[in-house]
This record gives C-alpha cells, structure tokens and sequence, in this order.
C-alpha cells in the first residue's frame, strides 16, 4: 500500500482526535507543545489524569492520547479506537502481571 503523506501537525489542537476536552486533560496533565506529548507514555498519562482528577476516566482516553502520541512522533492521523485493541491487549498483560504478584483485580495503578 502507498504511503499516503499527510500534513504533521503545528499544535495539540491540530492533532485528530483531539478536542476541547482532550485539551483540559493535557493542560490539566501540564503538556503544552507537541515536543512535551511525543515523549509521554500513554498509560501513565492516564494514571496521572485519574489522580489529578480524583476520578477514573474512560479507559478510551488512554486511546486517543496514543493516538496523539503517535501523531506527535510522526505518525499519521487514525482513528482513535484503531489503538483500542492494543490497549485491551496492554491493560490484560498489566492485569495478568499484577495478580501474579498478588495484586487483587481493580486496585492496579
């Protein structure tokens, strides 16, 4: 399949998927450019979303900021719920993990 070019983005606002919400979580997350998100991990943004929030936030937030991510680092623009998969398979491995260390499920970080 030809590699479709596509114009990288000038600021967080320019990344697809990103709205005015997604903006608050990273202004609340303390991220302004898009040189400070390409050097983030997607999941532990997500903890510190839930913690500065003092909520849980829908697991699909972890997908739209590695939408933004890749983005950020180059990638081009899909929709956010193409990295949903990935985030299942993540989130069971970090599962798995942690009840084999005898964290009980629903108290992971």
């Amino acid at each position: 399949m030809p590699r479709v070019k596509h114009t990288p983005p000038a600021s967080l606002a320019d990344l697809a998927n990103v709205g005015p919400a997604t903006l608050g979580d990273f202004r609340t997350l303390g991220i302004r450019t898009l040189a400070q998100l390409s050097k983030q991990d997607a999941y532990r943004l997500y903890d510190r979303l839930c913690r500065a929030t003092g909520a849980r936030h829908d697991p699909c937030c972890i997908d739209v900021f590695l939408s933004a991510i890749d983005q950020a680092r180059g990638g081009a623009p899909q929709p956010w719920w193409e990295f949903t998969e990935e985030r299942k398979q993540v989130l069971a491995g970090r599962g798995a993990t942690e009840r084999k260390r005898g964290v009980p499920r629903g108290s992971a970080k």
